[in-house]
């Protein structure tokens, strides 16, 4: 298992997307799991299977990735866009 907090911060957008990739690359090729904590969700959640949606140390959500990225509601109230 591969633990991951903010892996995006503080580095430029294109190293951003590098590093991601290369996430991805060891979850599909290698079969490593991985836990990741990430400010951006609209990033985290094109990664992950799972997610939880934490309101001040609370999990107020949990689903399938897709799912949770696909409410509208949810993209509004919580992600921004």
């Amino acid at each position: 298992m591969l633990l991951l907090d903010e892996p995006s911060f503080g580095l430029a957008p294109l190293i951003v997307k590098e590093i991601f990739e290369i996430m991805r690359q060891i979850n599909q090729e290698d079969q490593v799991s991985m836990l990741l904590v990430e400010q951006n969700a609209a990033l985290a959640l094109n990664l992950a299977d799972h997610a939880y949606l934490l309101e001040t140390g609370k999990v107020v959500l949990s689903g399938p990735a897709a799912d949770i990225k696909a409410d509208e509601s949810i993209r509004r109230v919580y992600l921004g866009y």
